[in-house]
């Protein structure tokens, strides 16, 4: 696997070796020996996937201690645009982001570090969307911020009027007035 590193340390994003033939394509979706020894070691214990339309927009999500999570995402049909957002409190990249187009085509995944929010938005009929988590989902942990705060300036690459949301991701605070955020000198794992 390529590891393309991000201007966030830790954030990256993962190409697959991928091998055609007349048959098809085969490759490895994930090798913890490999990962563990590129990337970071995580141990994944859950893994999840969604089915979504044009326009959905899911996120900025993430869990607090001690339930915090990282991700392991990537697209088996169509294209997302993933971003995550670095709400470590103290960070240098603090109220920063980095966003990646995901496709069924290009087969890249992206890891998202606890201390992260993370949401995508879907550009195509259809997406199915997969991600390994290394905590398990703990609903009385759930944190999120805005998707549309402007201080972080996130082009979606949908129009406003055509992005549609949960009614709970209608209502998050901008990250500077969120009441809990993760801080950058406590270690997350």
């Amino acid at each position: 696997m390529n590891i393309i590193r991000t201007d966030i340390e830790g954030v990256v994003i993962i190409e697959p070796r991928l091998f055609k033939d007349d048959r098809g394509y085969f490759f490895e979706s994930f090798s913890e020996r490999d990962f563990n020894a590129q990337v970071r070691t995580v141990k994944f214990v859950q893994d999840n996937e969604s089915k979504s339309s044009y326009g959905v927009l899911r996120g900025l999500h993430f869990q607090k201690p001690p339930y915090a999570q990282s991700k392991l995402v990537r697209v088996i049909k169509g294209s997302v645009l993933d971003v995550a957002v670095d709400i470590r409190k103290g960070s240098p990249t603090f109220g920063k982001y980095v966003a990646v187009e995901l496709t069924e085509d290009n087969h890249r995944q992206f890891f998202i570090p606890r201390g992260f929010a993370h949401g995508f938005s879907v550009l195509t009929d259809e997406v199915i969307f997969q991600y390994k988590c290394d905590n398990f989902y703990a609903p009385q942990s759930e944190g999120a911020i805005a998707w549309n705060d402007p201080d972080l300036h996130i082009d979606w690459r949908i129009p406003a009027d055509q992005i549609i949301l949960s009614e709970k991701d209608k209502h998050h605070p901008c990250l500077k007035d969120a009441e809990w955020v993760f801080d950058y000198n406590e270690d997350l794992y």
